[in-house]
């Protein structure tokens, strides 16, 4: 007979919490959450807490999260409060809440909005119901220079082309500003969505599409015009950005990863819209056009002869009256974009991505001038819906040769990385795979050049890196997509825009180190749903006792965070 431990009453600075034992969460007065793996209610806290806190570590029995104020102003973007955290965390807590970090929760959140821009009449102001604060804002020197004359008590005059530097320096200062001030319409253009696509199937948008665009268009209460859409890989993040299109009706400029994701949008948007050929353009390397909707990739807009020129494309930002500016995988953006970003705070901004994770250190900057998070749905309702394919992670656990693992002892650390992520057993590993799933549609992932063309030779197969022209790309890719060949051997440049939904295996050989967002997108790979329902596996081969090791639990970690456990196996050889 089981016996359940009832919460205990306790009193904490006079007021009445409670303990239960039972509870899987461990609240730290340093905001750490340590969440206890074999707890029954691992999950359902899990998926309480990803909303305002983020994963670290994520060891066998204990998963490691931190509330940051960044996670807390991205949950109270999402319309969460202060008592609906606390309430979240005193649910699953075996102990009372540490009193410092409620008061912080209820701090931090508390500044999100505290500062709003707004315009009266053609009078850019920052605002704010607490004089005293703007009046010390007003004293630092960072901000001496762009707050003009005082309006009145509780705001000043700033100037538009400001808009978007102001708020990456208060963000700094731990005030994030709700920017109210709307924007410019842009050029009118007559955007719309078929019923029955160009390629004669029906074209309908799921409802969590729908959701997501709404969130960013926003409302009378929560406005929008600017902001993050997280969605999985394969969940349609570009009809999100065709439906928002449809609905504004503006010139659109897309700024895209690559000139195969350029492409790929063009297809979707001809599709699936009214536009023709003459009305989409691309923007790249091998194509300058600028029409009434733009792909343009982020190589060109950051190609410069040398470091000290100036950004030879930056114009196409004003080349047009754009109504919306679309950012596709706004996670890969590279930091110049962020500048060029800032000076567009007038117009509306559309983010996409499957992770708000970047590897820089530049999710402030995601968040003050593209916008907060508007939607987000975690990985395994969209599955469990079945709009992406059910998936499991194994991760292959293997030993360097005898002779090369002394040698791994002998050999810088860059060096130890490369050799273990090289390891020669991984052929066979892979071999071993590729016969399990003999029939299945196979993407081999790499890092190092020379590993996937050995790997393409071992099994015959064909390899895509970044020296292969586009056109070879797409033929590859279409190939593949016909099933007149299984297995293609992909670089990183395979870790995005690649639309191959009948992929249902990966095996990852070699990755950028402890890339979270690599992972996520990796995986992404796969996740289109299948026409047989059919299960997507996602192989990842590690060499023991090395760095590749250490990078791969980090690596995990956004996919753990989703719910995705990594089964772990051994192979001896």
């Amino acid at each position: 007979m089981l016996f359940c431990c009832p919460a205990i009453p306790i009193f904490v600075d006079g007021l009445l919490t409670s303990m239960n034992p039972e509870n899987p969460l461990i609240i730290q007065s340093d905001s750490t959450l340590l969440l206890e793996v074999n707890n029954p209610l691992f999950k359902e806290t899990r998926d309480a807490i990803t909303a305002f806190a983020h994963l670290e570590k994520s060891p066998e029995f204990i998963h490691t999260y931190h509330i940051t104020p960044l996670s807390l102003w991205n949950a109270a973007s999402l319309g969460w409060t202060p008592d609906l955290v606390i309430e979240k965390l005193e649910q699953y807590s075996k102990y009372p809440l540490p009193q410092n970090v409620l008061e912080d929760i209820k701090e931090l959140m508390g500044r999100f909005g505290k500062l709003t821009l707004k315009k009266e009449q053609d009078t850019l102001l920052l605002s704010s119901p607490d004089s005293q604060l703007i009046y010390q804002l007003s004293k630092n020197p960072k901000l001496s220079s762009i707050l003009r004359n005082r309006f009145d008590l509780n705001s000043f005059e700033i100037s538009a082309e400001h808009r978007g530097i102001l708020k990456q320096i208060l963000i700094t200062l731990g005030y994030p500003v709700r920017d109210l001030a709307g924007y410019v319409n842009g050029e009118p253009y007559p955007v719309e969505v078929r019923k029955t696509c160009a390629d004669g199937s029906t074209f309908s948008v799921r409802e969590y599409q729908s959701q997501a665009m709404g969130s960013f268009m926003g409302s009378e209460a929560m406005p929008g015009g600017s902001g993050v859409i997280v969605l999985p890989c394969g969940a349609g993040k570009t009809i999100v950005g065709i439906i928002t299109m449809a609905h504004l009706k503006r010139k659109t400029l897309i700024l895209v990863t690559n000139i195969v994701a350029a492409r790929q949008w063009k297809r979707e948007i001809l599709n699936r819209t009214h536009l023709t050929k003459e009305e989409v353009g691309e923007y790249s390397g091998e194509v300058k056009e600028i029409k009434p909707v733009t792909l343009a990739t982020y190589q060109i807009l950051t190609y410069r002869k040398k470091k000290s020129d100036p950004f030879i494309h930056y114009g196409i930002f004003n080349q047009e009256n754009w109504g919306l500016i679309i950012y596709d995988e706004v996670h890969l953006l590279p930091a110049p974009v962020f500048k060029f970003t800032a000076d567009l705070q007038a117009r509306r901004r559309l983010g996409l991505t499957a992770t708000l994770i970047r590897e820089d250190g530049h999710e402030k900057d995601v968040f003050t001038l593209i916008g907060p998070k508007k939607y987000d749905v975690p990985w395994k309702v969209l599955e469990k819906q079945g709009w992406i394919a059910t998936a499991i992670c194994v991760e292959i656990r293997i030993d360097l040769p005898p002779s090369e693992k002394i040698r791994y002892l002998s050999l810088p650390p860059a060096q130890q990385i490369r050799l273990a992520y090289e390891n020669p057993h991984k052929i066979a590993v892979a071999r071993e795979i590729l016969d399990r799933h003999r029939g299945d549609r196979i993407l081999i992932l790499g890092q190092y050049l020379s590993q996937i063309k050995a790997f393409g030779k071992e099994f015959n197969a064909p390899v895509i890196t970044g020296s292969t022209p586009n056109d070879k790309r797409d033929e590859l890719y279409q190939q593949f997509r016909e099933g007149k060949i299984t297995v293609l051997i992909l670089s990183k440049v395979g870790n995005f825009a690649v639309d191959l939904p009948d992929a249902n295996v990966a095996i990852q050989i070699s990755g950028t180190f402890g890339s979270r967002q690599e992972e996520a997108q990796r995986l992404g790979r796969i996740l289109r749903p299948k026409k047989d329902a059919a299960q997507a596996t996602f192989y990842s081969i590690v060499t023991r006792e090395s760095r590749e090791l250490e990078f791969a639990m980090k690596r995990q970690l956004f996919l753990a965070e989703q719910g995705y456990p990594y089964d772990i196996q051994y192979r001896e050889f």
